[in-house]
């Protein structure tokens, strides 16, 4: 009888998982196929080190780009800070960080006048020498490339557009196409919040 009874429960909680419905992301689901992004050790603006689990219980959006970057990065700020208008009082539970690979000029000090000009809760992180910063772009499968200038100073950076998003749990979970528009991300972060 006590047999029966279990059967019948793991049944039970089969039946039950295979009722859930599946979330349906706009965005590029890496749910469990990616090798690659499952932690970093970077530096706030203060100087504290920082690691995924300090965002955990939070959805986190992680954009890897450049202050000085003329175009995608702005834009993919903007587009952010209307999608957290969008989410309402859920954007408490979304966390944007926006991850310098130009830490030669993006001091501690211009993330922080940069970063939350576009929300307050934005947070911007760098890495803390040139070994931290091939770490964690490798780690996280992010392409950039310095292209000189008119002078030393005036460079830009190719550098890949796309972002990526990790559950409240802290699992790398989608991978976020540039300039899809406010609507699409506000959809895909919702699902990752429930």
């Amino acid at each position: 009888m006590y047999f029966l009874r279990v059967l019948l429960l793991a049944l039970f909680c089969i039946a039950l998982a295979a009722c859930s419905p599946k979330p349906e992301f706009k965005n590029v689901d890496i749910t469990g196929s990616a090798a690659f992004g499952k932690d970093f050790s970077l530096l706030d603006p203060e100087g504290k080190t920082r690691t995924l689990a300090d965002f955990k219980g939070k959805v986190v959006v992680m954009f890897f780009g450049y202050t000085q970057c003329p175009d995608v990065c702005p834009t993919t700020l903007m587009e952010m800070q209307q999608v957290m208008a969008m989410m309402g009082a859920q954007a408490d539970k979304v966390q944007v960080l926006f991850v310098t690979v130009d830490p030669e000029r993006d001091t501690a000090a211009i993330l922080k006048q940069y970063v939350p000009a576009f929300d307050k809760r934005f947070l911007g992180l760098r890495p803390a020498d040139q070994v931290a910063l091939e770490q964690v772009t490798k780690d996280f499968k992010i392409y950039y490339k310095k292209v000189p200038g008119s002078s030393p100073g005036a460079y830009t950076i190719d550098h890949m557009a796309g972002s990526y998003a990790f559950d409240p749990e802290g699992r790398l979970r989608l991978y976020i196409k540039h300039a899809q528009g406010p609507e699409t991300l506000a959809h895909d972060l919702k699902e990752l919040l429930k």
